[in-house]
């Protein structure tokens, strides 16, 4: 039975996303294939992190027994773990559950589909400020569908005109995102681009945890 590296589980409020502000369980995965220079959860990559040890089947009854319907797994990177798609499938195969996974944007997610009650994919695109634009997988864009999200972290003007030309060009079938480097530009500059632009199908972002609680706190 396969085991998964946990470096936390938690419940909280979805801090962003066409669920945000509702409830959901949170497992966060350890290890990352990227390096954001912007990563707010670098500390879960961290190769000596300790972390708690799960099996398929821990995971599943911990999730049931908050009363929760929304999973969200997250890391870190959670398609680069091993034997995911063995979790996956429990999951999604309790039609109770509603399970979002948030993927970096460089890893397939085409292996992950096929499953009854398949998840929805959050996939980043890295922003060039990122500095790993360069491994975005955009194979992937033949595969999402209105379920799924695209997001866009900008913490620039080059950035934002990055997000642009790339929306413009795949005219996304899914709800898409553009949110703030927190710290690094004024969410008003990204409203004024949106407006600008006409980019009429795009939602400016912002992540509530980072409102509600302290923007490092862990657990939320």
């Amino acid at each position: 039975m396969p085991l998964y590296n946990i470096a936390e589980k938690f419940v909280s409020i979805n801090g962003e996303g066409r669920l945000a502000g509702r409830p959901a369980v949170f497992i966060r995965f350890k290890g990352c294939n990227l390096h954001c220079s912007y990563c707010d959860t670098m500390w879960a990559n961290d190769k000596g992190l300790i972390c708690e040890k799960m099996s398929g089947a821990e995971i599943y009854d911990h999730i049931k027994a908050t009363g929760i319907r929304a999973v969200t797994l997250t890391g870190g990177e959670p398609l680069i773990q091993p034997d995911i798609g063995v979790l996956l499938k429990k999951l999604c195969n309790d039609d109770f559950l509603r399970i979002e996974i948030e993927t970096n944007g460089s890893v397939s997610i085409e292996p992950f589909i096929h499953f009854k009650n398949r998840p929805s994919f959050t996939l980043d695109y890295k922003s060039p400020s990122s500095g790993m634009e360069v491994h975005m997988f955009k194979e992937n864009y033949r595969f999402i569908d209105k379920r799924d999200t695209l997001k866009f972290v900008c913490g620039s003007t080059e950035d934002l005109e990055q997000a642009r030309a790339v929306i413009e060009k795949y005219d996304f079938p899914c709800p898409v995102y553009i949110s703030p480097v927190f710290g690094k530009i004024q969410p008003s500059e990204i409203a004024d681009f949106i407006i600008k632009n006409k980019m009429n199908s795009v939602n400016l972002q912002l992540q509530l945890h980072k409102f509600i609680w302290e923007p490092d706190k862990r657990g939320v």
